[in-house]
């Protein structure tokens, strides 16, 4: 089934770059056929990857299966973290399909292809069990990306934001194979499976930790290594920003949950205070700039390196409450961070073509709809209880408490700052007379609800039944702790 994960939305992306342009001599129109086989194939996508997922025991071990490559089998294997991140990657495939239901047919064959191919290198870089394999993908999902945010993004400023992104993550990329090359030169293989069960000196895994370190800091991003995330998102389609959000960030996370902790542990143990230090810095940081932030993808974007700084802070807390924690939240905020990408960059910035914050006020009196859907998005994003973005927060502090009082406390003031942001992004867009600037639009279509309802409805359910994620991803997180031996 591993095998028809990555190579359909493969041959989806083939078959929707080859299409013919729809519409005759207007190729500005959308495609219908287009929209029809995409749509399919991403339903099918899902079909196929819940049954993957019924079918995968939470307690059991990783399961294998081998993927005929060029000259030799790949071996590819998940277990119930990489599974519940491959889920998510499908998930969102249908939303992004349809934010480009409206689109000119001429860039929607193009950007539903490089979507279908980022979601396939994606796949591929959750399930692999081979540390060369994960680097091919990590870095091919640029790709795409560079496509989508330099080609169809929507400022004068997107080929520099394409540049930042493409420069910024290939050059944190290849400490990532530097380390690959001086594990592989102290071990002899590149297998993680293996691996985990390799004793690696001390010595030899604080140099390789700080070579994973700086390439899964930049992807996360961890201050300062942030600059281009902000940038891509203000600039990127709205699929690219969905993309990005939803689950290109996750590749750092399960990074540090694959690559690092089971294999370098001593080095975790040590690095432990300087990477929880970074963390609440770019926490802090990057919640202080949202304040500041007058466009909205950008504010979203900020906010998004917030979160992940709580996401570092629980992965790094040497504690199954603060890992299975970390993990839960990575998982939320693959979910309402797309679904606010698609309320501020879709609905909003169709309807009045502008980010500015200023410009808008009293859309409450003219959308309705659209307020009370924002407003649960934005409860979600503040991890407001009854989300599941407020079981991950609490779960990766209660974490991190059981080793720093003082990191903790640093870092639940992203809590406070969380709610100060995105309260006053909800005001000060919905609440009031409505702005002279704006004249009255429609409210939510039936395609832009059915595009970021089952994201909140989603995010809601995992809230207040959290314990079907959370056995099978305490389970795994008890095999990461530090088993650091004492001096």
């Amino acid at each position: 089934m591993i095998t028809y994960l990555i190579a359909y939305p493969i041959i989806t992306a083939i078959y929707l770059a080859w299409q013919p342009t729809e519409g005759g001599a207007n190729p500005e129109q959308p495609g219908g056929v287009t929209m029809t086989v995409a749509m399919a194939s991403s339903q099918t996508l899902r079909y196929m990857v819940c049954l993957m997922l019924l079918a995968t025991d939470p307690w059991g071990a990783m399961e294998y299966h081998e993927f005929i490559g060029i000259g030799a089998p790949l071996l590819f294997g998940v277990d119930y973290t990489s599974m519940l991140l491959v889920t998510l990657s499908c998930f969102l495939v249908e939303p992004m399909v349809l934010a480009l239901a409206d689109t000119p047919h001429a860039s929607q064959k193009a950007q539903l292809a490089l979507v279908f191919l980022a979601t396939a290198l994606i796949n591929a870089a959750f399930t692999t069990t081979d540390y060369i394999v994960f680097y091919v993908a990590f870095e091919a999902v640029l790709m795409p990306l560079y496509v989508m945010v330099g080609l169809y993004g929507g400022s004068p400023t997107r080929v520099r934001s394409a540049l930042l992104l493409f420069l910024y993550t290939l050059a944190g990329s290849l400490f990532m194979l530097l380390g690959i090359l001086g594990l592989y030169s102290h071990t002899g293989t590149t297998d993680m499976t293996v691996l985990q069960h390799v004793s690696l000196d001390p010595a030899v895994q604080r140099y390789l930790f700080v070579c994973f370190g700086l390439a899964l800091m930049v992807k996360t991003p961890i201050v300062p290594f942030h600059i281009w995330l902000p940038r891509a998102h203000a600039d990127a389609p709205l699929p690219g920003s969905m993309l990005l959000a939803g689950t290109v960030l996750k590749l750092a996370t399960y990074g540090v949950y694959r690559l690092v902790l089971p294999v370098l542990p001593d080095a975790c143990d040590y690095y432990a205070p300087l990477v929880q230090t970074l963390a609440v810095v770019s926490l802090i940081y990057s919640s202080l700039a949202t304040l500041r932030s007058v466009d909205t993808k950008q504010l979203i974007a900020y906010s998004s390196v917030g979160h992940m700084a709580v996401v570092v802070l629980g992965l790094f807390s040497n504690s199954v409450i603060g890992i299975s924690g970390a993990l839960l939240l990575s998982l939320a905020h693959g979910l309402i961070s797309p679904a606010l990408f698609v309320m501020v960059g879709g609905v909003l910035y169709n309807r009045y073509h502008t980010r500015s914050i200023s410009y808008y006020r009293g859309m409450a009196s003219v959308m309705p709809v659209f307020t009370v859907v924002f407003f649960f998005a934005i409860c979600a994003n503040m991890g407001v209880p009854l989300s599941v973005n407020w079981v991950g927060e609490f779960m990766a502090l209660a974490g991190v408490m059981e080793q720093s009082f003082l990191a903790c406390a640093l870092g639940a003031t992203g809590i406070v700052l969380s709610a100060c942001y995105s309260t006053w992004l909800w005001a000060r867009i919905s609440a009031g007379t409505l702005s002279p600037y704006l004249t009255i639009a429609g409210d939510l279509t039936r395609t832009e609800a059915m595009t970021v309802l089952p994201l909140i409805v989603m995010t809601l359910f995992l809230g207040v039944i959290p314990g079907v994620l959370l056995s099978g991803l305490e389970v795994e997180a008890s095999a990461l702790l530090y088993n650091v031996p004492a001096v």
